[in-house]
């Protein structure tokens, strides 16, 4: 988009999930919330708006942004993240020679990788490292139809769409202004519905994966192991998670297996960092984000389980909400990806 006139319009952001939508505006030179908002969805619901003609997505923007947002709005530009599990990212490097044929190459790893026909995405691409010998590239891809809906969803609402990106971009840029993102960390972002792993290092993706366990996954795990309701077993676990106490033995069982499954994968992803990425720099802790990072003790069980640092991701200190109210601190960690959206700085988008 060419720089003109709105070179520093606020960028406000607008993640869309399969579970529900969040908007928020940040003034990112004092890191003041100006407004923000949510609203749940039907996740089938949201799959027929993503895939035929359903106003739902449209409808539920309108009413977010009359009804449901707190503070305001300082623009109609927005940064728009799409459902995570409808992209597809990758890090891969090139010697530095085949420069003037970069198009082609990624063209080639979108046709070996993405089990999607080229001619049905939007692929775009960064390097993000070179030296003398190579090139890194970080390349994303997704479905024309699901930016296309989201993107119209947007405009439904009168708002004006200049950036569109996966919501793990949103989160690691957040994670690189407020916990030390420049190193070399693994990410976990455990949503409602999916987790999604990323490793960032020097403010950038490197690997991505995820799998089809979330916060919801764990609640339902508790309501089953111990015949309560989903109500009940929600409350005990961002009350009681993992932490000690006289059910935490059925808590941990009930749970243990799907947060296993969710360290299996990281583990996966690491190896895959360290034996073909890494460049022998060291992962140097691992940050749990997302709705289900709310869980006391989640960040105790990936350290012993990876026997690595692990913590929960606290970018909440470096955001003021000034006379806002706060969202409640359970409520907190479903505004990551958005915060990561609303902190893009403009200039970078319009160059």
């Amino acid at each position: 988009m060419t720089r003109l006139f709105y070179t520093d319009k606020p960028i406000i952001g607008l993640d869309i999930s399969n579970t529900g939508i969040k908007v928020m505006a940040i003034d990112i030179k004092k890191w003041l919330v100006l407004g923000y908002g949510s609203i749940d969805l039907e996740p089938n619901k949201v799959k027929k708006s993503l895939e035929g003609d359903s106003t739902y997505l449209a409808d539920n923007i309108q009413l977010l942004i009359k009804e449901r947002l707190i503070g305001s709005l300082p623009s109609k530009h927005v940064a728009l993240s799409i459902p995570t599990d409808r992209s597809y990212s990758r890090t891969f490097s090139l010697p530095a020679s085949v420069k003037n044929k970069l198009k082609d190459a990624v063209d080639l790893e979108v046709d070996q990788y993405v089990p999607v026909p080229a001619s049905m995405l939007y692929i775009d691409y960064q390097i993000i490292e070179r030296n003398k010998k190579e090139l890194t590239i970080l390349m994303s891809a997704v479905p024309r139809m699901i930016v296309d809906k989201c993107v119209a969803a947007a405009e439904s609402a009168g708002l004006l769409v200049s950036l569109v990106e996966p919501g793990m971009n949103a989160v690691t840029r957040l994670i690189t202004y407020t916990e030390d993102g420049q190193l070399p960390s693994v990410v976990v972002d455990i949503g409602p519905a999916s987790t999604d792993i990323a490793i960032i290092d020097n403010g950038s993706i490197r690997v991505t994966a995820g799998l089809e366990i979330g916060g919801n996954t764990l609640t339902l795990d508790i309501a089953r192991k111990l015949g309560i309701t989903l109500e009940n077993a929600h409350q005990l676990k961002v009350l009681n998670g993992l932490s000690a106490g006289p059910r935490q033995e059925k808590i941990r069982n009930s749970i243990e297996p799907s947060l296993k499954k969710i360290a299996a994968e990281v583990q996966k992803v690491m190896r895959y960092y360290n034996e073909r990425i890494s460049d022998d720099r060291k992962l140097e802790q691992l940050l749990v984000v997302g709705s289900g990072s709310n869980m006391p003790g989640i960040g105790d069980f990936f350290t012993n389980e990876l026997t690595m640092p692990a913590r929960v991701a606290s970018p909440w200190q470096k955001l003021d909400f000034g006379k806002l109210p706060e969202p409640a601190r359970q409520f907190r960690p479903r505004y990551i990806t958005v915060a990561g959206l609303s902190s893009v700085k403009p200039r970078s988008i319009w160059k």
